[in-house]
């Protein structure tokens, strides 16, 4: 029996495997992997698909390093600049932006953390786009307090967006104005809320196996609901901006390997997806089982109607 088949049956047991065993997933046989990630997918959440899409509240250049990010303060990338937006604003382009299909919609802004007068903004606008959506509202502002996210749970958010990037150990290759312990802890506080948590990583920036397995152990600990896999989409200007891409079957391991350690949540398809060959519709046979859909916050995505129509040809339920 292969390790693949091993750890497989292990999974679909109902077992969890640890950082040793992912790690012999990294030289298996690609095929063996991807398909027995989609076994593993289809076992615990069937044929259905979480979609989200996502505003920016909030553009300019931030008071944080992270070295992937153009909007940081170490980049020279051209960004667009604006204040918080009003509530009105906020909920305009929410009800422009959900269509059917699209179960979440989030709020994000740049920055360290949102102040109180934009996380009250945020709360009126959650308040009034509830009325008439079904849509659920996840927040991506940034380090938040207990405070804070007590606020936000009572207008009606439901899911909180912090992500860990990479392992404890590699983050300071990305980041020095704010902690990787910082971000777990803000992750802890989500939990600890009764907020839903919304937490992945960062791709092809550098990272080894071993990191990127960290990550998705960390993930698991803290009970993350849905685990964004972002994968590097270098930016001019910014210091990763002469970065390579990562290739298909590099990110479709990275999928396969996740969906083995994290079977029951969704595996969310964001930044890089341009890059692949089928704007990473592979990657949804392969583990994946969500995507963010539309443009990023500062980089092409995929068209929303070109995600619907995909997905649903491919027999998942939105």
């Amino acid at each position: 029996m292969t390790a693949v088949q091993e750890l497989r049956e292990k999974v679909l047991a109902g077992g969890s495997i640890g950082k040793e065993e992912a790690l012999r997933l990294v030289s298996s046989d690609l095929q063996e992997l991807l398909q027995a990630a989609d076994d593993i997918r289809k076992a615990f959440s069937g044929q259905q698909f979480d979609m989200c899409a996502v505003m920016s509240i909030k553009g300019g250049r931030c008071s944080e390093n992270c070295r992937f990010c153009p909007q940081a303060r170490v980049s020279v990338s051209d960004i667009r600049t604006f204040p918080v937006l009003q509530p009105q604003e906020m909920v305009r382009g929410a009800k422009q932006a959900i269509l059917p299909g699209i179960r979440h919609f989030g709020f994000v802004a740049s920055g360290r953390k949102m102040d109180d007068a934009g996380i009250e903004n945020v709360c009126r606008a959650v308040q009034a786009a509830r009325k008439d959506t079904d849509a659920h509202f996840c927040v991506s502002l940034g380090l938040l307090t207990r405070k804070d996210l007590r606020k936000l749970k009572e207008a009606g958010v439901s899911r909180i967006h912090n992500n860990l990037e990479t392992s404890e150990r590699f983050f300071p290759n990305l980041c020095t104005s704010h902690t990787w312990r910082e971000k777990f802890e803000v992750a802890r506080m989500v939990r600890e809320e009764g907020l839903e948590l919304c937490s992945g990583g960062i791709f092809g920036v550098g990272e080894s196996w071993e990191d990127r397995i960290d990550l998705a152990l960390a993930e698991r600990k803290l009970g993350a609901t849905s685990v964004p896999l972002n994968m590097l989409d270098p930016v001019k200007g910014s210091p990763l901006g002469d970065s390579p891409v990562l290739k298909e079957d590099e990110v479709l391991r990275i999928v396969a390997i996740f969906r083995f350690v994290l079977p029951e949540r969704f595996l969310r398809l964001a930044a890089g997806r341009p890059f692949l060959p089928d704007a990473g519709f592979s990657a949804f046979t392969s583990g994946a089982n969500a995507s963010i859909t539309g443009d990023m916050l500062n980089v092409k995505g995929i068209t929303v109607q070109k995600d619907l129509e995909t997905i649903q040809s491919m027999n998942f339920c939105l």
